[in-house]
């Protein structure tokens, strides 16, 4: 199993680069030493590749990722006793859900799945006037903003550190644990000790680092599911654009009427959507072209009158989303798509006549990248059989949603099947704990336990053991979830 990056620079040569952009920029004075200049930050340093790194925290718990399993894991962590950071590459928390566009969360379709962390989460949306429900669908219509706004409050209230801007760089292990993780801020490279750490990078970046197996992409092909790069639009009368879809055209699909209200189309389902004609004809006369046409989808936000979230353009599937140069060229290739596609609807359909990208994504949404391999490996048929398992810690029923691979039926009204600890644990490393939509499953499974609310409660899951771990001092990849009190878990498996 793969071990090292595919990024063709050496750590000694990706070094030399750091220090003379960050350190020297950031951290080194007229006349310091590079050293010197980390010992004035921090009484405390770090070895690292020959230099000396500052140590600016020292906590029980350190959450890497800032999405919605991480900010999960860290209040939760905190929560029960933890001493908590979490690091977060951007400057609001809440991932592909406020910084990647990709809203409303959609529904598990597994009854009595809200975890504990979930139900609070949509109960302070109400409370800021976003009533999550639609009364039809059970997926949960959100505001990025407000969400933002909440994931801070949440994290303050329990005294979660948080820090922005920082990206992980590298861990530091010895023997079966990681020590520190490398970090790069806005004032260059620095450390952070813990005693656990929680990995919700997405791509599970740190336990790759520290040398967890992995997979990446189909085990068929190799290629990731495609990548999005969603937008907003406003300036849309909704009401003229409910109308022509759902009374002229009949669209029935949506079942939900205004303020909640989706358009859709996904050319080659087994799902006929009446809007499927309209975007043939732009392919027809040229005015976007048939990757654009292939898959387009648009949802209400709450709370932002004449606004709609852009589930498209969905980014043809060579280019990947573990290889950073393709990575890079995709989303010079995805905004060009996302123009083609918002002039097409600007000119054509009814609504859009005065509406204009009023928001890009700042990062592109990832379905699937890596995924590590646990103690505990989801396969398809845990899926169809509807798999318990008594260290689970949460269920979904979301379907087989695989793009470009393979979309599944329904599991039957009433079914789900759960996610069991040993997913999210492997051998390799004692203090990690893995949680998203990167824990250790096959590519297809991972294809339906990868939406925002299964992730969000794999990661309260991840920080309640956290915590339970640095207080009871057992090795997190030791514990027994099913062993845990049940007052004190987040989901306790029915059997």
């Amino acid at each position: 199993m793969k071990k090292s990056f595919s990024i063709p620079i050496s750590r000694r040569d990706f070094m030399k680069l750091a220090g003379v952009t960050a350190l020297s920029a950031g951290l080194i004075g007229n006349n310091q030493t590079q050293a010197q200049a980390a010992e004035n930050i921090s009484g405390q340093t770090v070895k690292y590749a020959d230099k000396k790194i500052p140590i600016i925290y020292s906590v029980d718990v350190c959450v890497c990722g800032g999405g919605p399993s991480g900010v999960a894991a860290a209040v939760n962590s905190a929560k029960n006793g933890a001493n908590t950071l979490l690091i977060e590459r951007g400057i609001a928390l809440g991932g592909l859900g406020v910084l990647g566009c990709v809203y409303p969360f959609m529904d598990t379709h597994a009854p009595d799945s809200d975890t504990p962390y979930l139900a609070e989460l949509k109960n302070r949306l109400r409370g800021y006037g976003i009533e999550p429900f639609d009364g039809v669908t059970q997926q949960t219509w959100h505001n990025p903003e407000t969400l933002a706004l909440i994931h801070d409050e949440m994290c303050q209230e329990v005294g979660v550190n948080t820090l922005f801007q920082a990206v992980v760089v590298d861990s530091i292990t010895s023997g079966d644990k990681i020590s520190a993780v490398i970090i790069q801020t806005i004032a260059g490279l620095a450390a952070v000790k813990s005693k656990i750490f929680i990995d919700s990078t997405g791509d599970a970046y740190l336990a790759r680092s520290s040398g967890v197996d992995y997979e990446k992409g189909y085990e068929k092909t190799g290629n990731n599911q495609p990548l999005s790069f969603r937008f907003e639009m406003g300036g849309i009368d909704t009401q003229k654009l409910y109308n022509y879809v759902a009374i002229e055209l009949k669209e029935d699909w949506c079942k939900s009427k205004l303020p909640y209200f989706e358009i859709a189309e996904a050319m080659h389902r087994k799902q006929r959507y009446k809007l499927e004609e309209f975007m043939a004809r732009g392919v027809e006369s040229g005015e976007i072209t048939q990757e654009e046409a292939e898959y387009m989808q648009a949802y209400t936000i709450i709370g932002k009158n004449g606004v709609m979230s852009m589930n498209c353009p969905e980014i043809p599937v060579k280019f990947s989303a573990t290889d950073p140069i393709s990575y890079s060229n995709a989303v010079i290739f995805g905004r060009k798509m996302m123009r083609n596609i918002a002039r097409y609807l600007i000119k054509h359909l009814p609504g859009f006549e005065n509406a204009f990208i009023s928001r890009e994504a700042v990062m592109l949404g990832a379905r699937e990248s890596w995924r590590i391999k646990g103690k505990y490996y989801m396969v398809e048929d845990d899926y169809h059989n509807q798999s318990r398992f008594p260290d689970a810690v949460c269920r979904t029923a979301w379907f087989i949603d695989a793009h470009g691979e393979k979309v599944s039926e329904k599991l039957p009204k009433g079914g789900f099947y759960e996610i069991p600890y040993r997913s999210l644990i492997s051998d390799k490393i004692s203090n990690l704990i893995v949680a998203g939509r990167c824990i250790s499953a096959s590519f297809i499974l991972q294809a339906s336990m990868r939406i925002q609310p299964t992730c969000t409660s794999i990661g309260e899951a991840a920080g309640i053991a956290a915590a339970y771990s640095v207080k009871n001092k057992i090795p997190a990849n030791q514990i027994d979830w099913a062993k845990i009190p049940n007052d004190k878990r987040s989901y306790v498996s029915k059997g």
